[in-house]
């Protein structure tokens, strides 16, 4: 059969170490055999973010602003070890927070159901859907070592040049360390609509928690502008359409997931969101199996595995060992990439394709063809644990 033919380019953010072998399977084995792929291609390797000096990082989030829709691969965020071990100019940012912070958008996580994974909550029924704020807080932090000795103070200096300073701590009998973290007014209302549209788009309640009665003046912030522009933009639809938002603390709304049975949208400030999506990710059975969208303000989407680089089984792999690595979640961000290429450019044959695939994936593990994180949590009675190479190639199959 001819193959689906493409009108405007993809982004397509390649990445690091076992996820980029993925990355190349599921391109060859899944995709070009069907799909005339266009796409604009940039090289989110660490080696290659060290040459351009991260440029390449910038340049692929300005094209998602182009273009619309990115699909991205799982990359390194460096530490001590990575700059030694791949001989790095410095220790560069996460290619995720540089991209979420040109986007200012929010990241949709949600579970991947499939038959024989059962939830490690019993009561967990339906999808529990993650809205991450993915602007600002500790991802777009100052931070010092502190000396013994030292003082720490905040400074803000308004547009008249008047000074307000407040004490953060006083080093008097120890070294320490100390951190400044800020956010906007702009980028925590583009975060609140993007939950209140999402929520009516998908027919979900909304939750949102801080920690607002301790950051009596951050997070707060935070709750009374969600309620602003709840009461102001959104009530009289959430009541059309019959579901609610509702503000909690942090710690009562874990334990309200805990006893909840799914089927609604939380949304969380950008450390909390990072922590609660990989809870949620992995309760429902694995970090493989979590769909992971940016949804910017200006209307363009980002499409990636919400996990790593599976980094020991790519030392496995160079070793020439085999690997059963979890490919799900990439092949879900290929999907939901070239689902809305398809939905923006009207290709309802490329929204097919993309329907089709998941499909595809879905029902190779219903039918206990998996890949070992899957195979020791599944409770099918019937299952075969294969390769990472072994579990895209049965995904072919039945998608031809």
């Amino acid at each position: 059969m001819a193959k689906i033919k493409m009108t405007t380019p993809i982004v397509e953010m390649d990445g690091d170490e076992m996820t980029r072998i993925i990355w190349q399977l599921i391109k060859d084995e899944l995709i070009l055999p069907h799909v005339d792929l266009v796409s604009e291609y940039y090289d989110l390797g660490l080696e290659h973010r060290d040459s351009t000096n991260d440029q390449v990082t910038v340049d692929s989030a300005n094209a998602t602003k182009k273009y619309g829709v990115a699909v991205k691969c799982a990359t390194i965020t460096p530490n001590g070890q990575r700059m030694e071990e791949y001989t790095l100019k410095e220790m560069w940012k996460s290619p995720n927070g540089t991209i979420r912070a040109i986007l200012d958008g929010t990241v949709f996580r949600a579970p991947i159901i499939v038959k024989g994974i059962d939830p490690l909550v019993p009561g967990w029924k339906k999808p529990i859907t993650i809205g991450r704020h993915a602007y600002g807080d500790m991802y777009r932090n100052v931070e010092f070592k502190a000396l013994q000795g030292s003082k720490a103070e905040l400074v803000l200096t308004d547009k008249g040049g008047k000074v307000t300073k407040q004490t953060v701590h006083e080093f008097t009998d120890t070294a320490g360390i100390i951190q400044g973290i800020h956010n906007t007014d702009k980028s925590i209302g583009d975060f609140a609509r993007a939950c209140f549209n999402f929520a009516l788009d998908t027919k979900q309640d909304l939750w949102f928690s801080t920690k607002d009665t301790i950051s009596k003046t951050y997070d707060h912030h935070f709750k009374d502008l969600y309620e602003e522009i709840y009461q102001n933009e959104y009530k009289t639809k959430f009541e059309s359409a019959g579901i609610e938002y509702f503000y909690t603390l942090i710690d009562d709304a874990v334990a309200r997931v805990m006893r909840s049975d799914g089927g609604y949208i939380w949304a969380c400030k950008n450390y909390d969101g990072d922590v609660m999506s990989d809870m949620v990710a992995t309760a429902f059975g694995s970090l493989g199996m979590m769909t992971s969208v940016l949804v910017s303000p200006s209307g363009a989407f980002e499409y990636e595995a919400a996990h790593g680089t599976v980094t020991r089984h790519y030392y496995k792999h160079l070793k020439g060992e085999e690997t059963s690595t979890n490919s799900v979640a990439t092949i879900f961000a290929w999907s939901g990439g070239l689902k809305k290429r398809g939905e923006l450019d009207k290709l309802p044959e490329l929204v097919a394709f993309a329907e089709k695939l998941e499909q595809a994936t879905i029902s190779t593990i219903e039918d206990g063809i998996m890949t070992g994180d899957l195979y020791i949590i599944s409770s099918l009675e019937t299952k075969k644990k294969v390769t990472t190479q072994g579990f895209i190639s049965e995904v072919a199959k039945r998608l031809s």
